[in-house]
């Protein structure tokens, strides 16, 4: 059976076996091809039989797009608004104004940064209120221009800490989802790596909600449960199972409307391609948003939010006695 550390030390080699051939010249084209045919094998394999707690890993790989990135390949002409006209520019929620096949349209996403320095600064993508409050003031001109809006979720959650408690997170992530349940123009959400708690709701309540086929969005993360649930950290993997928080089950509850197929072993082998599937969806699905009339779109948003998901009813001693 391929593990992950296998599939990861044969990736490893492929990349330095393509620096090798391309820093240093080397002709070792015949062994790469064989490397790479080996890797798509036990990729297969792998892929095949994919765990909750895999796909968890996949969606937080380090080598996973990030949100300007994605953002660079999608769309075209991107022009980056700043601050939140109170306390600052949060670059851990971005946003500003593009063009999706040659049409405006207002952008938002997190940022999770690609080094560690990035990663630091951008606090792996949990923006705290000024970054809320941003995204609320983009939205406001998606409503007053009557621009599309599309927002690419990547972001383990809020940011948790003191100075964002301070200046009421909770509230700044309440506005932000009020003000994206009322623009008045299509919108679109596409959960492209981690869909963290209200961190990601905040831009995720769209008329459409898209998930890449690896990525995972749940009111908690697997450690969290697992700590809460189970008091063990071992109990991660189970915690992953029980939120259901894979695409193909969210897509099943109604929670998404659609499942973006990745690449083979997943976006990070082929951003391009992960970024093509993912203009192509945004496309076909604003051309249906735009096709309904406004009163019938924002009628249609209201029953969405109304009924989405499922639930049961459940005895409480049972319930404890399955934990």
């Amino acid at each position: 059976m391929v593990d992950e550390g296998t599939l990861k030390a044969l990736e490893d080699k492929v990349a330095e076996l393509k620096r090798l051939i391309q820093q240093d010249g080397l002709e070792l084209s015949e062994e790469l091809s064989l490397l790479e045919r080996k890797l798509e094998e036990l990729r297969r394999e792998y892929f095949a039989k994919l765990s909750d707690w895999d796909r968890v890993k996949l969606a937080r790989h380090e080598r996973r797009p990030t949100g300007i990135e994605l953002v660079e390949k999608v769309f075209d002409d991107f022009y980056e608004l700043r601050g939140d006209r109170l306390l600052g520019d949060d670059q851990a929620l971005r946003g500003g104004l593009a063009k999706l096949g040659g049409k405006p349209v207002v952008v938002l996403f997190h940022q999770k940064g690609r080094t560690l320095e990035e990663q630091r600064r951008y606090r792996f993508g949990m923006a705290g209120p000024a970054g809320y409050r941003k995204a609320a003031r983009l939205m406001g001109i998606a409503d007053r221009l009557r621009l599309p809006l599309i927002s690419l979720v990547d972001t383990p959650g809020a940011y948790p800490g003191v100075e964002a408690e301070s200046h009421n997170i909770a509230g700044t992530i309440a506005r932000s989802i009020e003000t994206m349940l009322s623009v008045r123009a299509p919108t679109v959400a596409v959960i492209v790596g981690e869909g963290g708690s209200g961190g990601a709701v905040a831009i995720a309540c769209a008329d459409r909600v898209l998930m890449l086929e690896y990525a995972i969005y749940s009111v908690i993360s697997p450690e969290g449960a697992a700590a809460i649930l189970w008091k063990d950290q071992k109990a991660t993997p189970k915690a992953a199972e029980a939120l259901g928080l894979s695409a193909p089950k969210l897509r099943a509850l109604g929670v998404i409307d659609e499942v973006l197929p990745e690449p083979l072993g997943g976006a990070h082998t082929d951003p391009d391609a992960t970024a093509d599937t993912i203009r192509e969806a945004l496309m076909r699905h604003l051309d249906e948003l735009f096709s309904l009339p406004l009163d019938e779109l924002l009628a249609l948003r209201y029953k969405r939010y109304r009924d989405v998901g499922s639930y049961r009813e459940i005895e409480t001693g049972s319930f404890l006695q399955d934990l």
